[in-house]
């Protein structure tokens, strides 16, 4: 379900559905020769509760941008937001600033607030006492497609 919309970001609410899950082998995946799988054991698996610590309070994002490529945040990947963590410096932050969402990293040093983008074709912002800003939840996981 659609929550919001904006150019930079889509956000979505996560659903729960009830014995939700795909199958899991807890064997691991060999990246290099194959190995017999004569005694894997089979589980159920819900992203839900592998990614979603705090439900009431994480929200899904879809981002639209490349700013953030060097921290392995692509176009179209989307984020998982707890709005329940505290703001640290160095935290992956889903921002709103002057009317409009974006995702950076916050630097916070002597009562100071920098957004840096991972993509040196992007500025740094320094947030002042001027602009409309608000940290809106920190960026806990990222899925991407492959």
């Amino acid at each position: 379900m659609i929550t919001h919309k904006s150019n930079n970001l889509v956000f979505y609410i996560p659903e729960s559905i009830e014995d939700a899950g795909i199958n899991f082998f807890d064997t691991g995946i060999s990246a290099g020769f194959p190995s017999p799988a004569d005694d894997f054991k089979e589980q159920r698996l819900s992203l839900d509760e592998e990614l979603v610590k705090n439900k009431e309070a994480t929200f899904y994002a879809r981002v639209s941008g490349q700013s953030m490529i060097g921290a392995g945040i692509d176009d179209n990947d989307l984020l998982v937001i707890d709005r329940s963590l505290e703001p640290e410096n160095n935290k992956i932050a889903v921002c709103f600033l002057d009317g409009e969402f974006t995702v950076k990293r916050l630097r916070v040093s002597q009562g100071e607030v920098w957004l840096q983008p991972e993509n040196p074709d992007y500025p740094i912002i320094k947030i002042s006492e001027e602009n409309n800003f608000i940290i809106w939840g920190i960026v806990t996981n990222v899925i991407k497609k492959v």
